[in-house]
């Protein structure tokens, strides 16, 4: 008898790593106890067709000089804020990956992109998660009625990619990539191989027919993309939403663009017609902020091109317990330890045995080391009882030695400061230096070497 028709492979959740035997912890991406066994068919290497018969137009090789971009064509989704991490529109022929938590806005934000498209382009939008009239239910909620738009609840890659190619539609939209099946591997829906496989078939036929595809993500409980890290490597844009489902607010945020800046960001507010779009982030990140309360301190981040005013609050409180306690919200917690390192080393500040806490306002995450001033101010602030004025703002790297070093962009910060109503800034001296600002900016500016001079401007 000839060899086994099936095989048995085990596969990491994580990474993809396929091998014939199980381990605990997988060899690629080392983490434990994610190899799970599939069954597979076995298929013959050759196909019985000849290389020259299965070549096409776009495996010839061509000069690079040679290829034109003149009919380099976007889609405007009708939402600046999306547009703006995109890049300036959705690109054709482009696969994009929306991942996010349950509950966040997935769904929602493309059906309000089908309520603005729909009006000129064609759009397919598949579903494997809900019925027909459950799409129609929120689309009317949503204020979403237009003829271009075709519903389609189908979980069969193969089915829908042949609809695809009938249908031949401007846009395409798929909700979600878990739920799709190839019915060729025997692994369940949602398996690595099974969303490997199925990304891989909507790619080529978006590819192929040059028509845009946006590709729903779920996450896991560490918050990245279910499934295989090559999913990621697959899509040409990665867009994530955050923010806590409880709370109105939402930020939408790329970490992949072959076509624009990683760095720029979406911001919106969840309301009962839909998203909203917020223009101006940080006026909504200030609002409630408390007047004449230590603790608090408002720092300026740059996201791509875009200067953000954020509140961050700081307390600091006798320990009850044998160790001193310390959580961060929005702040990375290890380069907080190392602030609270430096306070005590350089500045005399113990905290030792003081439980101490950050908090980002708004469910914004801070990553720029220019932040590093405003929480420690704030810190210093909870520690001594010092009120830092409402028209103050801070922003500038912390050095372990205690120094405050330059950060890029000044001038915008300083500026959209200014314009906010703030009257007086705290900032490395390096920057004060050469500082062109417009003629109508009244902001007072203090340059500080250390973090001694920036708590002796406020008084302490």
């Amino acid at each position: 008898m000839a060899g086994s028709k099936f095989k048995s492979l085990y596969v990491c959740s994580q990474c993809g790593y396929e091998t014939a035997k199980w381990y605990g912890k997988c060899p690629s991406c080392g983490e434990w106890n994610t190899l799970t066994e599939e069954v597979r068919e076995t298929v013959s290497r050759s196909s019985g067709v000849p290389v020259q018969a299965r070549r096409t137009a776009s495996s010839v090789p061509v000069p690079i000089n040679e290829i034109s971009t003149e009919d380099e064509q976007r889609y405007y989704t009708g939402s600046r804020e999306l547009d703006r991490v995109l890049g300036g529109g959705i690109v054709k022929g482009s696969l994009v990956l929306l991942g996010g938590d349950p509950g966040i806005g997935k769904s929602t934000i493309l059906l309000q992109i089908c309520g603005h498209l729909g009006k000129v382009l064609k759009i397919l939008y598949i579903s494997g998660e809900e019925s027909k009239r459950q799409i129609k239910l929120r689309a009317s909620r949503l204020g979403v009625n237009c003829g271009n738009l075709l519903v389609m609840t189908e979980t069969d890659v193969e089915i829908v990619a042949e609809q695809i190619r009938s249908e031949n539609p401007d846009l395409v939209m798929i909700d979600s990539i878990q739920t799709m099946n190839f019915k060729e591997l025997s692994s369940s829906p949602g398996s690595v191989t099974q969303v490997r496989e199925c990304t891989n078939i909507l790619m080529r036929t978006s590819k192929s027919l040059d028509i845009p595809c946006l590709v729903v993500g779920h996450v896991n409980k560490d918050g990245a993309i279910a499934g295989p890290k090559v999913l990621e490597h697959i899509v040409d844009a990665v867009l994530y939403f955050e923010g806590d489902k409880q709370m109105s607010y939402r930020i939408l945020r790329a970490v992949k663009n072959r076509y624009g800046s990683t760095n720029e960001i979406g911001v919106f507010q969840m309301g009962d017609s839909g998203l909203s779009e917020v223009e101006n982030p940080s006026l909504m990140l200030l609002s409630g902020r408390p007047k004449n309360v230590s603790g608090t301190c408002v720092a300026c981040t740059m996201e791509g091109t875009r200067p953000i005013l954020a509140e961050i609050q700081g307390l600091v409180t006798n320990s009850g317990y044998g160790n001193a306690r310390r959580m961060s919200t929005g702040f990375d917690y290890n380069r907080m330890s190392m602030l609270l390192a430096v306070l005590e080393k350089r500045c005399g500040y113990y905290f030792s045995s003081m439980d101490a806490y950050i908090n980002v306002i708004g469910g914004l995450r801070l990553d720029e080391p220019a932040v590093d001033l405003a929480v420690a101010l704030s810190l210093v602030s909870s520690l001594k009882d010092l009120v830092v004025p409402e028209d103050v703002l801070a922003f500038g790297e912390v050095g372990l030695t205690g120094e405050i070093r330059s950060v890029n962009h000044a001038a915008m910060r300083v500026s959209e400061a200014a314009r906010l109503g703030f009257r007086r800034c705290i900032l490395p001296c390096h920057n004060v230096r050469g500082l062109m600002l417009p003629e109508d900016c009244e902001m007072e500016l203090v340059g500080v070497r250390t973090i001694r001079d920036a708590v002796c401007a406020l008084g302490g």
